[in-house]
């Protein structure tokens, strides 16, 4: 084998240790399209659910004498409601977490992680618990979470004029996730995610069970 082949080989075995190490190795798996799409629209329609408790009649319109009568609109059904929401909607994804003892899509959810209760619980008993980072960053939002953000803010941005159509002709008639996710974002691809559901903690359960019994 000639010295430039040989060459080739050893950049590209490093080059790819580098990768696994940069990334997997290291634990970090960052969302996909589906997974971003799927808490996109979580917390856009939980937003939307918030802000429809309110029942504001807004005037819209403008009249230089101020006679004739501005044009009314429920607030719940106008376009104000949804840009309001919309603004700021990918900055709640930095209240989640990675809850790596999860495989699927809800390994993303917010509160602690069973993994740092635990080390939380040690650190609070004294035992020196070393991860490689200061103890006053280990609640701060990783590195899937805020490259979540950002995957979902140009997802926002490239589908902006589906989100909006959804809103004003098919809110309360398709779930946001089967209209935006599965028809446009995946494409009626990949969509497994999307129906992905937190299951109880049985070991909870048989806990309090047990207390029950005492």
């Amino acid at each position: 084998m000639s010295g430039k082949y040989l060459l080739i080989i050893v950049v590209l075995n490093l080059f790819s240790q580098f990768e696994a190490i940069s990334e997997e190795d290291e634990g970090v798996i960052y969302a996909n399209r589906c997974e971003v799409c799927k808490i996109l629209s979580i917390e856009l329609e939980t937003r939307l659910d918030e802000t429809g408790k309110i029942n504001d009649v807004i005037e819209t319109g403008y009249a230089v004498d101020d006679v004739k009568p501005k044009s009314k609109k429920e607030y719940k059904k106008s376009e104000l409601r949804l840009i309001e929401t919309l603004d700021g909607i990918c900055e709640r994804i930095l209240e989640y977490n990675i809850h790596k003892e999860r495989k699927d899509s809800t390994r993303f959810a917010k509160g602690m992680s069973e993994t740092f209760q635990t080390l939380h619980g040690l650190v609070d008993k004294g035992v020196k618990v070393d991860l490689g980072i200061p103890y006053e960053l280990w609640d701060k939002p990783s590195a899937e979470v805020t490259n979540m953000k950002t995957q979902c803010e140009s997802l926002l941005e490239q589908h902006e004029g589906q989100i909006e159509d959804w809103y004003f002709n098919h809110q309360g008639k398709i779930p946001l996730r089967k209209y935006l996710c599965e028809e446009f974002v995946l494409n009626k691809q990949n969509s497994k995610c999307l129906y992905e559901e937190l299951k109880g903690d049985k070991g909870l359960k048989k806990k309090s069970a047990n207390k029950s019994e005492l």
